[in-house]
């Protein structure tokens, strides 16, 4: 995606304990209208969390945490909310929720490639 874009994004957080109110970013999802672009990148940092908690399946939260990317990818499996448009997506992911998998409030800044903007707030924020 080449151009000067508008962007939203919001970070994916873990959290193990929802009444601990304690979280680790997971993800990064972001989105912008203008380019009808939304995409999200998700990694679980398995000895993280076991320090959180060691009842909590990685595996099972990995496979909450792709629902992410089939509802971005438009992907069948993703569900109704899958089949919305690009905007109706981006706000359903990010609604806020009481649930172990959060997302922060969205941020916006402006990026001439979307892909490599994603890719770096990914390595900042979760990696």
């Amino acid at each position: 995606m080449q151009g000067k874009h508008l962007y939203e994004y919001a970070v994916i957080r873990l959290v193990p304990k929802v009444e601990r109110e304690e979280f680790f970013n997971v993800g990064v999802i972001l989105f912008s209208k203008k380019a009808n672009f939304i995409c999200s990148l998700c990694h679980i940092d398995e000895e993280k969390l076991k320090l959180y908690a060691t009842e909590l399946d990685p595996e099972m939260a990995a496979t909450h945490l792709q629902v992410f990317q089939k509802i971005c990818s438009g992907d069948k499996d993703g569900g109704p909310i899958a089949s919305l448009d690009v905007p109706e997506r981006f706000r359903w992911l990010t609604a806020i929720r009481s649930s172990c998998i959060q997302t922060s409030r969205p941020h916006a800044g402006f990026s001439d490639n979307l892909d490599e903007t994603l890719e770096r707030l990914f390595r900042e924020l979760v990696l």
